[in-house]
């Protein structure tokens, strides 16, 4: 695609290239994600063309929430893990004020990732299974609700720890004037209309009406896993 419709996060200028990797369709959607070539070449700067990234990349040192990944147009997105096997470094995929961007993380960390439930649904035998924002299917149970967020363990996708959208909890705003930042949970309100259900929170001293769609539940206190 034309380097002047991407996103502002793929550190791109289109003075400096006109044309650039367009995301394979996948777990994210285009506008929320970043093309493997791009992260290897333009965001952490491992190389200088995309044929390098590419060598790089088919080369099977990359790992993407605990799986090697070989296509280059390959997507990640928010919470993903990326691991380089021979420099044993780690990466995850958070938010800033701009959109998404990479932050180091300890080799800890490397395994552990938060997912948001976007949807439930019943199997045919009556088993509980979860629909996370990753595009993932984890088996559950009726305790989860849509909106929760559950800690996983990579790649095995265990579920670790439950994160119940709830007051007093700890979100973070994935869309909107305020994206990227934290607040803290102090009601959900139901709506029961076509307008989105809401979720009012704490931000810098004041209350905010976020879309629920638009908060992520990372914690109590503070983040479960490194976020910043």
């Amino acid at each position: 695609m034309k380097a002047y419709s991407a996103p502002k996060f793929y550190k791109i200028s289109p003075k400096s290239r006109h044309w650039i990797v367009r995301p394979l369709p996948g777990a994210h959607k285009k506008e929320e994600s970043i093309p493997l070539a791009i992260v290897i070449r333009d965001i952490l700067k491992m190389c200088d063309t995309l044929k390098d990234a590419k060598k790089i990349i088919t080369s099977g040192e990359i790992y993407v929430d605990g799986k090697v990944r070989k296509e280059y147009k390959f997507s990640v997105g928010l919470m993903d893990v990326i691991s380089f096997k021979t420099l044993k470094k780690h990466y995850r995929v958070t938010l800033s004020s701009s959109g998404l961007r990479l932050i180091e993380i300890p080799q800890s960390e490397a395994n552990f990732k938060l997912c948001r439930i976007n949807r439930k649904f019943l199997s045919k035998g009556g088993k509980v299974y979860l629909g996370t924002h990753d595009g993932r299917t984890i088996l559950g149970d009726r305790k989860y609700k849509t909106g929760d967020s559950v800690l996983i363990e990579l790649p095995k996708q265990k579920i670790l720890e439950h994160l119940k959208m709830e007051k007093g909890s700890l979100g973070l705003i994935t869309g909107g004037q305020n994206i990227g930042k934290f607040v803290k949970i102090k009601e959900v309100i139901t709506t029961r209309s076509r307008e989105p259900n809401k979720v009012r929170c704490e931000l810098e001293n004041r209350e905010i009406d976020a879309v629920k769609d638009d908060v992520f539940v990372v914690g109590k206190d503070k983040p479960k896993i490194k976020l910043v």
